[in-house]
Order: structure tokens, then C-alpha cells, then sequence
């Protein structure tokens, strides 16, 4: 996609975005109704009307917190339901998102953008059959709106490709990069080429650097390199176990990050603040490097650099976007199309495949993307134990490390993603008393601060992607540890300037639609 291409739909995306129709906000006063009734519902829109002024100001809890009493007042408006779903979306609160989607549809089975966030909440969560239907629906209903006819179209096009990839893959034999590299040894280096060359085909500290400049200039590094980085990635990481074990000598720092996104002007930030990585600064990214942010081809390959640099003191772990799902939905697959090739996109899928699913500190503190399990008494051995090379599961202990999140109260709820599931503090306190930890660290939501310390301290949420989207207006932030104070420190800091490409430039064009 040109820049120029790229500047016309971001445009387009900004528009729809900013907007929140008089198709969606107007309620229809009821005609024959007890004044109070009528009185409820004129409290109602007033909560709507408020509701919808913070959804136009991204501030998404705020917004749901207005729907949610327009509710309660007044349960009969399907646009009360979609409008919260919106919010839910922005939030990637997915599974609170498809109940409003599917309770709007049940109030007015006639208002069709029930129909459509059902769909996107639907295709967030991967089920792209599902969101088939809806569109279908909508676009019977409206023959003559092109519009409609355009997200059948699209949507029945990622059914077909995915029926397609599933067929093609059945009893085919998976190829080693290392095999798939013989073919592209003699890819020929262009005279004009003036970027970043590995030296003996390892990766280097001189490399590195240069990597990190050529990437700020915006420029890529050449696919030979990069094809050889990938393969050296693949063949290092299928040697790891699913649990890593780290140990931290005393005295010396340990820094942990979460989700990255794609923001690589912002890991450069992280650098720039607290260090390059070294034997003597090692570092851990918790997941999440990829998606969303458009400079995600950018990130991969420099963590992927550095973790070939310092093998033993440089960590990552997988997070739930480090996957086919997510990453055709959300950009990467996009990104990496536009910047390489397909291949290229299929060769990172078979490489995240096998990214350890989370890291032990000093047998202390176990770090994972998402959170704890639905079920009791699991152990680092059974998490030693998971068979890690596919694509993340509905459900189980993979799932579940890739997507839960913590709740406030005790016990254990429903995902509010769908995916995974919400644990107590009691949750956290018994997972860590049967395994003698000190403590959790996981990332994957957004925070004010860029963390948040939960459940007594037990469990400690990290997001290192400021001004998430160019929209939240979070501050990132990391841990730091001493391996004989296991005490965690915070460094938040604020979102930094990048190139005038918007997040979500190389993303489906159905999830912008849909937004």
C-alpha cells in the first residue's frame, strides 16, 4: 500500500471513527407509554447522550458507565446495547462486547447495527462464521446498500481463505526455516543497499545499533537478513521449554516489559530511559509485540536481534497477539505483507508458534502475558509440561496463561474478552502459596500509569505502550529488580513522537468498518 493509499483510508477510518451516527444514537421516544415511563426513558437518553459525548472523547469506561444506566432505566433501546458494545470493543472487551451485540438484537431484531457489532465482536474473537451470518443478514435485508454488500464480501472472503489454509494444511509435513533458509541463501544483495549487513551471518552489537537507526530513518533492512534472523530465531526457540527458568545474580538489575504493540518509537524510548540490553541489563518482554501499531515488522525484528545477541539474558514470551487470529485481524499480517512478502507472514506464524509462554525469576516471581487458571492446584510442572507449538486453544492452561486477567473479587468469573477467565485475589494468593512464589507479573490491558499492583500485591499488571493506539493516553511503564530484592520498582513514561503513520493502517479493513 502506498503512503499516499495509506493517508486516504486512514482518513476514511478517522472519520467513521469519530463519528457516532444519528442512526445509532437517536432512540425512538416509545409512542404509547405511563409518564413514568416516558420519564424514565428521558433520563435515559440523557445518560445515552453523555455516554455517546465520551465515546467521542475515547474515554471508553466513562462511555460504559452512561450506556449502562440508560440501561437500567430504560433495558427496551437496542441502541443503548450497541452503543455500549462499541465502547466494550475499543476496550477489547470482546465476550462483553458480543452480549450486548446479541442482547441488542434481541431487543429490535430490526436495528441491523446490532447486527454488525455482534460481527465485530464476533470476528475479534476469531469466529469469522459466526460474523459470516450477521453480514449475511444484514445484506438481505438491504439488497441495494453497498455498503452492507461490501462486509459480506470481505467477510465471506477471510471464511473462504481460512477453509482453504485448513485444507491445504492437513497431513502436510511442517518445514524447518533451516530448510526453507537453503532456498533463499543466494538471494541477491542489491548495490543500492546501504542498510544494516550481518557479519558471518550472526547477529552483533554493531548490528544491532545500526539496525535501530536504519529503522528510525524508516527504512527496512534487507529480507535476506531478515529470513536469516527468522531462522535462527526458529531453531533457537524450538529448544526451549515452555516454562523458562531465569536467574537473576544478586546486585545486578532485571527489567521487565509488557506489550510493545508496535510501537517501536516508543521501545526506543524504553532504551533510551533505562539502557540497551546487555549481559549487564537484561531484559523481558511479556508479549504483545506485534499488532495494532504500525512499526510492528520493526519491533519483531529488533527484539528478535537483540534475543540472537544476548541468548541468555534477554527474554520473550508470548502473548496472545502473537498469533494468526490476531495478527491478520489487528496488522501485523498486513504489515508484513506490505513490507516483505506473504511468505514472510507465514514464516512468523510457524516462529511465534514456538515462543516460551512465560519466564521464573529466581523461582519467585513467574511472569506470563495474560493470567491464572480456571482450574486449582496447577503447577509450574504442568506448565513445564504444555505442548506449546499451535496455534493458542479456546481453552486450558495455554489459553488461559495467553488471555485471563485479574478481577477485584474473590473467586473466579467469565472472561470479559471471552476468552480465558477473571481470578480472585484468592485465586492469585493459592496459586502462589502450592508454588512458592512471591508474586505474578502479567501484562496485556492497558493502565493509566502503565501498571497497576492488585491483589495484595500478588498480582502486578506492566504495559509498556504509551498513548496505546494514539488514543488511550495511558503512560507505559516497566519493572526493575535486583536479584536479591525481588522488590518491583516502576518507571512510567509518557508516549513519544513517530512517523505520521496511524495504528491500524494495515489492519483488515472489516475491523475498521466495524469500529
Amino acid at each position: 500500500m502506498s503512503s499516499s493509499e495509506q493517508e486516504i483510508q486512514q482518513k476514511s477510518i478517522d472519520n467513521q471513527q469519530e463519528q457516532v451516527s444519528n442512526a445509532d444514537i437517536n432512540a425512538t421516544k416509545p409512542d404509547s407509554a405511563t409518564d413514568a415511563t416516558q420519564h424514565d426513558f428521558a433520563a435515559a437518553e440523557q445518560y445515552k447522550n453523555k455516554g455517546n459525548e465520551l465515546l467521542k472523547t475515547k474515554e471508553f469506561s466513562k462511555a460504559i458507565d452512561m450506556y449502562s444506566k440508560a440501561i437500567e432505566l430504560y433495558p427496551s433501546s437496542a441502541i443503548y446495547y450497541a452503543n455500549r458494545a462499541l465502547a466494550h470493543l475499543r476496550q477489547e472487551s470482546f465476550g462483553l462486547a458480543l452480549q450486548d451485540g446479541v442482547s441488542a438484537v434481541k431487543t429490535d431484531p430490526t436495528y441491523l447495527k446490532g447486527y454488525y457489532r455482534r460481527a465485530a465482536a464476533h470476528m475479534s474473537l476469531g469466529k469469522f462464521k459466526q460474523a459470516l451470518s450477521d453480514f449475511e443478514y444484514v445484506a438481505k435485508c438491504r439488497p441495494n446498500d453497498k455498503d452492507a454488500k461490501l462486509k459480506f464480501t470481505e467477510c465471506s472472503k477471510i471464511v473462504k481463505m481460512r477453509a482453504f489454509e485448513r485444507a491445504i494444511a492437513v497431513d502436510k509435513p511442517e518445514k524447518s526455516l533451516s530448510e526453507m533458509y537453503r532456498d533463499m541463501e543466494n538471494i541477491t544483495i542489491e548495490d543500492d543497499y546501504k542498510g544494516p549487513q550481518l557479519e558471518d551471518g550472526k547477529v552483533t552489537l554493531k548490528f544491532m545499533k545500526d539496525l535501530m537507526e536504519h529503522y528510525k530513518a524508516q527504512k527496512r533492512l534487507h529480507r535476506k537478513f531478515a529470513y536469516k534472523i527468522l531462522c535462527d530465531i526458529d531453531v533457537y526457540m524450538r529448544a526451549q521449554p515452555s516454562l523458562v527458568d531465569i536467574k537473576v545474580p544478586d546486585e545486578e538489575k532485571f527489567t521487565i516489559c509488557g506489550d510493545i504493540h508496535g510501537q517501536f518509537y516508543d521501545l526506543m524510548n524504553i532504551f533510551e530511559i533505562n539502557g540497551l540490553p546487555s549481559e549487564k541489563n537484561p531484559y523481558l518482554f511479556n508479549g504483545d509485540f506485534v499488532d495494532r501499531g504500525s512499526f510492528s515488522v520493526e519491533c519483531i525484528f529488533t527484539l528478535f536481534g537483540f534475543k540472537l545477541l544476548y541468548p541468555n539474558h534477554f527474554f520473550l514470551s508470548r502473548g496472545n497477539h502473537e498469533s494468526i487470529n490476531m495478527n491478520q485481524m489487528y496488522g501485523f499480517t498486513g504489515e508484513v505483507t506490505a513490507k516483505y512478502t506473504s511468505t514472510m507472514a507465514d514464516i512468523f506464524t510457524q516462529v511465534f508458534n514456538w515462543l516460551p509462554l512465560c519466564h521464573c525469576i529466581n523461582q519467585k516471581i513467574l511472569v506470563m502475558h495474560g493470567g491464572l487458571f480456571s482450574s486449582d492446584n496447577v503447577t509450574l510442572d504442568n506448565i513445564r509440561r504444555i505442548e506449546r507449538n499451535c496455534q493458542p486453544p479456546e481453552e486450558g492452561l495455554m489459553c488461559e496463561l495467553l488471555w485471563s486477567d485479574p478481577q477485584q473479587w474473590m473467586g473466579r468469573g467469565p472472561s470479559k474478552r471471552g476468552v480465558g477467565i477473571q481470578f480472585g485475589p484468592d485465586v492469585t494468593e493459592a496459586f502462589c502459596k502450592a508454588n512458592n512464589l512471591d508474586y505474578i507479573i502479567r501484562s496485556h490491558e492497558v493502565k493509566d500509569m502503565g501498571y497497576e499492583v492488585a491483589h495484595n500485591g500478588q498480582c502486578i499488571t506492566v504495559f509498556s505502550a504509551p498513548n496505546y493506539c494514539d488514543t488511550m493516553g495511558n503512560m507505559g511503564a516497566f519493572i526493575t529488580i535486583t536479584g536479591n530484592n525481588l522488590k518491583p520498582n516502576y518507571t512510567s513514561f509518557q508516549a513519544v513522537p513517530h512517523p505520521d503513520v496511524k495504528p491500524m493502517a494495515y489492519a483488515n479493513s472489516l475491523m475498521n468498518w466495524l469500529a
